[in-house]
C-alpha cells in the first residue's frame, strides 16, 4: 500500500505546474510535521490543524535553540563566566515560562533560579542590595532573576512598600551598582517582558479557573489591573533613570507567550561569543518586531502611543 509521502513525490514528479510543485512541497512538510510524536498527540486530540502545525514548528525551534544554551552553559562553565540575567515586567506578562524554557535541559549545578520571598524584618534593615548579592552569580555559572531588586523602582512604590526617600535612594544607586558589576566582569542582561492590559486580564481569568495555576495568584496580582496606569508611570520612570550604555532594558513583546521564549532566548545566544555558535543549525538573530531595546520616548509620544507594557 501506497503511503502519503510516495503520493506526494508522485505528484510532484509528475506535476508541472511551479505553484502546484510548490504547494505539494508545504504539503510535504506539514505532514512531515504531523508525523512527530507531538504532532500525533495533538490529532488524537482534534486540535486545529494549523495550530497543530503551529505547535510543532515551535516545538522544534525551541529545542533547537535550547541546544545552543547546552553549549552557552558548557562555554561560561569552562570559562569561569558570570552571567546575570533579569527578568522583569507586568503580573501574567511570561516570565517565569521563558525562565522554565531558558532552563529546562541545563545542567543544575551550573545555574540557579532567584526568585526572592518578601524580606524578613532582618532583611527589611539591611543594605537594600545586600540580599540579592549573595545570590549574583559564581565564576561557571548562569543566575536567572525572576523578579529583582526592580522590586524598589515598580512594585514596593505603587503599593507603598518603602518611602518615598527609599525608592530615590535605590533609584541612584542601582546605576553605580550595575556599573560596578559589570566593571568586575559579570554579564548582565535586563528584560521587560511587555503585555497588553487586555492579556493581561485574560491570563489573570485563566489562573482563576484553572486549578493548576491557583498558586499564582496573589493579592497584589488582584489589584494589578486597578494600578495599571501607576505601574505604568513607575516603569517610565525606570527606563528612563536605568536605562544605560552598559546596562540596557530590553523590551520582549509577551503578548504571544511562545515567540517571547524563542526570541528572548534567541537574543542571549546573540549577545555572547560562546564556542560552537558559528555551527548552530538554527536562526540567532532575535525578531526586533519581538525584542528591541529600549528607546527614550517624550511623555506626550508616550501620551499618543498605546501602551502596551
Amino acid at each position: 500500500m501506497k503511503t502519503i509521502f510516495q503520493d506526494l513525490g508522485y505528484l510532484k514528479e509528475h506535476t508541472k505546474d511551479e505553484d502546484a510543485k510548490g504547494y505539494i512541497k508545504e504539503l510535504e512538510h506539514n505532514f512531515k510535521l504531523l508525523r512527530t510524536k507531538s504532532g500525533l498527540s495533538q490529532l488524537l486530540k482534534k486540535k486545529k490543524l494549523a495550530k497543530i502545525i503551529k505547535n510543532v514548528v515551535y516545538e522544534q525551534e525551541l529545542q533547537d535553540l535550547q541546544v545552543e544554551l547546552i553549549k552557552l552553559q558548557n562555554w561560561i562553565y569552562d570559562n569561569n563566566k558570570r552571567v546575570m540575567i533579569i527578568f522583569e515586567g507586568r503580573d501574567a506578562a511570561g516570565k517565569g515560562g521563558a525562565i522554565k524554557r531558558f532552563t529546562q535541559y541545563l545542567n543544575p549545578r551550573k545555574f540557579r533560579v532567584v526568585a526572592l520571598q518578601k524580606p524578613t524584618e532582618v532583611e527589611a534593615g539591611q543594605f537594600y542590595f545586600q540580599r540579592y548579592f549573595q545570590h549574583l552569580p559564581n565564576p561557571g555559572e548562569i543566575t536567572f532573576f525572576d523578579r529583582s531588586w526592580y522590586n524598589r523602582a515598580i512594585v514596593e512604590p505603587v503599593f507603598n512598600f518603602c518611602t518615598p526617600e527609599q525608592y530615590e535612594r535605590f533609584m541612584r544607586q542601582v546605576p553605580e551598582i550595575e556599573h560596578s558589576l559589570i566593571d568586575d566582569g559579570i554579564i548582565l542582561i535586563k528584560f521587560w517582558f511587555s503585555i497588553t492590559k487586555d492579556n493581561q486580564q485574560k491570563r489573570f481569568k485563566e489562573r482563576m479557573t484553572n486549578p493548576l495555576k491557583h498558586w499564582k495568584l496573589s493579592p497584589v496580582d488582584q489589584k494589578a489591573q486597578e494600578m495599571w496606569d501607576k505601574v505604568t508611570y513607575y516603569k517610565e520612570e525606570m527606563f528612563s533613570r536605568t536605562h544605560t550604555g552598559y546596562a540596557p532594558w530590553i523590551i520582549v513583546d509577551s503578548n504571544d507567550k511562545k515567540n517571547a521564549r524563542l526570541e528572548s532566548i534567541r537574543y542571549v545566544l546573540s549577545q555572547i561569543p560562546y564556542e560552537g555558535k558559528e555551527n548552530a543549525k538554527i536562526n540567532l538573530h532575535h525578531d526586533p518586531d519581538v525584542v528591541e531595546r529600549y528607546h527614550r520616548r517624550s511623555h506626550s509620544e508616550e501620551s499618543v502611543k498605546k501602551d502596551k507594557n
